[in-house]
């Protein structure tokens, strides 16, 4: 009888530990997933660029070489977690422009001294950015990523180290002001005179609306798309040229 009462009174007990083991797993399970979900954090990006860039888009470099260890702390952030099917759009938009941003500062510490990103050989063909056990090249970010997402601003938001190139923002593109700050490097390339030379009836606009026409023309034409941001109204039927494109290093 003592026998039976002892295995009566185990039972139970056995039962509920295996009930809270379920109830574990389960629980890690779900952290798991929500972790994997979490978008990439900009943060130290964006400290770098406070301290190295200032607000007119000169690139101070020598100093980003001395801070060499946190931006590859950040460059490995950004390969360890990669946009998915969860991420917003904008989530998704700040994480490549970002990234484009972030590897090609490193792409010119790693080659200084130079005095143009066309010095180095195959700036934008070399797989050298890894991420999540996959290599890319600058131009497929930029060509097979980017453009494909119908976003015409990102031409004003990536930089390609070079004098004749958008700015580079002195903040880190966000999820939160992504539209924000894409209206804002809009405005600020396309009004800026060094640039874009706009009068109503001649404009001398950069290369950039040249090479990449056909993403301006999405919904109309490319004096249709300056006008959204010019602080001059162009005609439509403007004389349209464009200016010589200066590679010198944006230092």
């Amino acid at each position: 009888m003592k026998k039976y009462l002892i295995i009566l009174i185990l039972l139970p007990m056995l039962s509920c530990g295996k009930n809270k083991e379920q109830v574990k797993l389960t629980s890690t399970s779900t952290v798991s997933e929500k972790v994997l979900d979490e978008t990439t954090d900009h943060n130290k990006w964006n400290a770098l660029l406070q301290k190295n860039v200032s607000k007119d888009g000169t690139v101070n470099y020598k100093a980003f070489q001395k801070d060499g260890k946190e931006l590859q702390s950040y460059l490995d952030e950004l390969s360890a977690r990669v946009p998915n099917r969860s991420w917003s759009r904008n989530a998704t938009l700040a994480y490549w422009i970002n990234t484009y941003n972030a590897f090609t500062v490193k792409l010119i510490l790693d080659n200084m001294p130079i005095k143009s990103i066309k010095d180095i050989n195959n700036p934008w063909g070399k797989k050298f950015i890894s991420l999540a056990n996959k290599k890319y090249s600058l131009e497929e970010i930029e060509h097979e990523i980017l453009r494909k997402m119908d976003e015409p601003r990102i031409h004003f938001a990536i930089n390609c180290a070079s004098f004749s190139c958008p700015n580079l923002l002195n903040s880190a593109y966000t999820e939160t002001k992504l539209e924000q700050q894409l209206n804002t490097v809009a405005k600020s390339f396309i009004n800026d005179k060094s640039k874009n030379s706009i009068t109503a009836n001649k404009i001398e606009i950069s290369k950039i609306f040249d090479w990449f026409a056909g993403d301006f023309k999405k919904e109309g034409s490319v004096i249709s798309f300056l006008n959204q941001y010019s602080s001059i109204k162009i005609n439509p039927k403007a004389k349209l040229n464009y200016k010589d494109y200066n590679w010198s290093l944006n230092d």
